[in-house]
């Protein structure tokens, strides 16, 4: 059983990820929280698997919520959900250190499969959310300094760095430099390594921010 903490203002919204997230999918709903000041309390108490998490609410938000979930000691995964509107904060939940993101309208089915694949270690990135995220980068006009650590990474590798900072799936990227996905996985998880990243979601940030992207005009 994936051991849940759900975290949002709304009641009707918990209720239904109760539905979603059931104990016949090999979920466990061990706690619920209605604004993200209850939440370090319910980590340390409950020790979830997995934090699904609002990001608006009205004391404290998902993205401070996040940052403290992510500086214990061996803090669960979190799964932000978000909505359209919500671009402002997006990036503020990826600095934090959000694992994955998910757009609240999306089905059962594809809300299951992202909580499974955050609580597992692996990032989830909803492919609307991704964009949206990219958007932001390119609407602020954000040009990071560039970072000494890129020296640590090959001219290939940097070129895989920049492709994922755009979006592009391992496919998308072994098609574009004429190599295998098991190649580019490869490729992937040393600049993980390198720079010290946890996911696609944190190359994004890192790429924006150390100028290995520049947004669009």
């Amino acid at each position: 059983m994936i051991r849940v903490l759900l975290v949002d203002d709304q009641p009707l919204v918990r209720e239904g990820l109760r539905r979603i997230l059931h104990p016949d999918d090999g979920f466990e709903i061990v706690a619920e929280c209605e604004d993200g000041d209850e939440v370090l309390d319910a980590v340390r108490r409950m020790s979830p698997d997995l934090v699904v998490m609002d990001i608006r609410m009205k004391r404290v938000d998902g993205v401070a919520a996040t940052h403290q979930i992510r500086s214990l000691d061996g803090g669960p995964p979190v799964l932000v959900l978000t909505t359209f509107d919500d671009d402002e904060v997006l990036s503020g939940a990826l600095r934090a250190g959000a694992s994955g993101f998910q757009l609240k309208d999306a089905p059962a089915e594809e809300l299951i499969l992202a909580a499974r694949s955050v609580a597992s270690g692996q990032a989830w990135l909803d492919p609307a959310v991704t964009g949206r995220v990219l958007t932001t980068y390119r609407v602020s006009g954000h040009i990071g300094e560039p970072d000494p650590m890129l020296d640590e990474l090959t001219p290939r590798e940097v070129e895989v760095l920049r492709m994922l900072a755009t979006g592009a799936t391992n496919r998308e990227i072994g098609d574009a430099l004429f190599v295998g996905e098991a190649t580019v996985k490869t490729h992937v998880g040393h600049v993980f390594t390198k720079l010290g990243l946890r996911d696609r979601a944190a190359a994004i940030v890192w790429a924006f921010d150390h100028g290995v992207v520049v947004p669009d005009p």
